[in-house]
């Protein structure tokens, strides 16, 4: 996981270097917003998938969180990601943005704080691991309800929202499972602890509408891609039961990229592999990621 040089408020520091105050009212109450983005080695050289799209939401998580003012506008935080990349010498690699307030008194008001922004990159394989990309993933359904919008933001990655995903994610590890998959407060399906769902019935792929979930990028990639490849998307309500006989169901997210899943709550999904949409659409993604296909020009951008 380490890296050479983070990037924080402006300036590249030595890994060691990249520290913040116990006191840090961020550490305390979990005040920030991050990102989560990737880079690939193409043809043309290393290139961030979808970097202002990821840049611009960052920048939406804050506004939603409540900032006043974003220490760095987009354009300014897709040069620091390049330069980032550039200084650690990375050909494919995870970029963890991060807005956390740093100074202050450790009130509970936002505005009596004063934000700090870093950049750090790793070398990172898939979140769900090279197993649970090729053979699938085992999901169960968490006891835990993914966050009420009036609780907390569902638009925004607020770095205290993911206690609830910790919580889950446990669990269900400790449980023999890979993932859990999160119900709204009304008892619909939501998403995964870190990834978006969708489920393939007769021939149509069905995935949660966005009101109670994360937007997901990757999410959007493959909705995107599905459309480009003839298949009809359905974005609506979906019940726990809808999952378990869905003919496939898969996950995608950044960290994840694109995740079969074989099983969940002990039924098994189709015939317990990859199921050929989900097939369809894997390989179409780690194409464009590769630098291939119409869609890699519109969503890499090239680090040099």
């Amino acid at each position: 996981m380490k890296s050479d040089k983070i990037w924080m408020n402006g300036t590249l520091v030595p890994f060691e270097d990249a520290k913040v105050h116990v006191l840090a009212p961020g550490l305390h109450y979990g005040l920030g917003v991050f990102e989560g983005i990737r880079c690939y080695n193409t043809p043309l050289g290393p290139a961030v998938f979808r970097l202002r799209e990821h840049m611009e939401r960052f920048e939406d998580s804050a506004l939603a969180f409540g900032l006043l003012e974003m220490p760095y506008s987009v354009d300014e935080m897709v040069n620091a990601v390049k330069e980032t990349v550039r200084a650690n010498g990375f050909k494919s690699c995870y970029i963890r943005p991060l807005l956390f307030m740093e100074g202050g008194p450790l009130s509970l008001n936002l505005d009596a704080h004063t934000p700090g922004v870093s950049i750090s990159a790793w070398e990172w394989a898939s979140l769900l691991g090279d197993e649970g990309v090729q053979n699938g993933v085992r999901l169960m359904v968490s006891s835990f309800t993914r966050l009420h919008p009036n609780v907390n933001l569902t638009k925004a990655k607020v770095s205290g929202n993911y206690v609830n995903s910790v919580m889950a994610k446990t669990i269900a590890v400790r449980l023999g499972f890979d993932e859990a998959v999160m119900l709204d407060p009304s008892g619909l399906v939501a998403e995964c602890t870190g990834e978006n769902l969708f489920l393939v019935r007769k021939g149509k792929i069905y995935t949660p509408s966005t009101a109670a979930i994360l937007e997901g990028i990757t999410r959007d990639s493959l909705i995107t891609l599905a459309k480009d490849a003839g298949y009809e998307v359905v974005e609506g309500p979906i019940s726990r039961d809808q999952i378990y006989i869905a003919d496939e169901v898969f996950v995608c997210g950044t960290a994840a990229e694109v995740v079969p899943v074989t099983e969940v709550d002990f039924r098994k999904i189709g015939n317990g592999k990859i199921g050929p949409v989900t097939s369809v659409l894997q390989k179409a993604f780690n194409a464009v990621i590769r630098g291939e296909g119409p869609r890699a020009a519109e969503w890499l951008d090239p680090i040099e």
